[in-house]
């Protein structure tokens, strides 16, 4: 059996998380023509189609869906090995997370100058690929769910206050929000992770989902929010997310509607660690600074 490699998995994982070619080759630091090579190279070996060309990007197919998540399991088993090996010849303080990329792409890559900063000495390494089930030797892992992580002590971070959004194209195809009732005009976008999302957003307000709505499950927030500004239909996505689209008005939040989800993100660090040290200072500092991110979001886009 022929294994496509490393660099090819990387590819398949950056395409699925960014959408474009061209942003996985920034993202990658290659060239464009290079990561299709690579795409095309892994559909041969694989003998099917692992992305479709939407409106708004790559979306991966049913087979693509598969090797994107085999693919980040598989880097993020070589990145702990390269990173606990590395861990045996430092003297200087090492701190490992796991950030999912939305956080990542949309939270931590503007944020974390304010923490090494403070902390120059501290050598903080990201392990994005890790897998769900295993986390060995990293000291933070962000999460998102409802905050049941056994084994685990798990802190509230960020995205509990979740916006109704839409494109102004969408909105004005579909003859615009004065209420409840006109949601049921536009197809309704799903994160596949959290498919209940529409039916809580409806119960926050008293009302139950309008039957037999359109939907179209996306794996990641991140094709979500390129779907609702592509024109794809309405996303509930968390308010923090999204700030720069509300305020440039490539998204609308129409009426403010929203509502507190259960599904949001967590910090969590294991139980028998206690937090003292070097990871004391990094979760204290991240947890103040989400809590001013989403006081400061909800200030600027309106929200509660």
């Amino acid at each position: 059996m022929h294994l496509p490699t490393t660099t090819a998995l990387r590819v398949v994982a950056a395409l699925s998380q960014h959408g474009t070619v061209s942003a996985a080759a920034v993202a990658l630091n290659m060239t464009q023509s290079a990561v299709s090579k690579q795409l095309k190279a892994v559909e041969t070996l694989v003998g099917l189609t692992l992305f479709e060309r939407a409106r708004h990007g790559l979306v991966p197919t049913e087979a693509g869906i598969i090797y994107t998540e085999q693919a980040r399991v598989a880097i993020g088993a070589m990145e702990t090995a390269a990173v606990r090996t590395a861990r045996l010849r430092h003297t200087r303080p090492v701190l490992r997370l796991h950030v999912l990329p939305i956080l990542g792409d949309r939270w931590f890559m503007q944020k974390l100058i304010g923490f090494t900063d403070l902390h120059p000495d501290v050598d903080v390494q990201f392990v994005t690929y890790a897998s769900r089930e295993s986390h060995p030797g990293i000291d933070v892992v962000f999460r998102f769910g409802k905050g049941d992580c056994p084994g685990w002590a798990a802190d509230y971070f960020l995205g509990r206050d979740v916006a109704l959004v839409g494109s102004p194209m969408t909105l004005e195809r579909g003859g615009g929000i004065a209420g409840l009732d006109d949601i049921g005009r536009y197809r309704l976008l799903v994160h596949s992770q959290t498919p209940l999302g529409w039916e809580q957003f409806f119960s926050a307000h008293g009302r139950e989902l309008p039957p037999g709505r359109e939907q179209f499950p996306l794996s990641y927030y991140a094709l979500v929010i390129r779907g609702a500004i592509g024109g794809q239909g309405l996303a509930l996505v968390p308010r923090v997310l999204i700030a720069r689209e509300l305020q440039s008005g490539e998204l609308v939040n129409p009426l403010g509607l929203g509502f507190d989800s259960r599904n949001c993100y967590w910090l969590t660090t294991p139980s028998t660690r206690p937090r003292e040290g070097v990871l004391k200072s990094f979760c204290d500092w991240a947890l103040t600074e989400a809590a001013r991110s989403e006081r400061e979001t909800a200030a600027w886009t309106g929200g509660a």
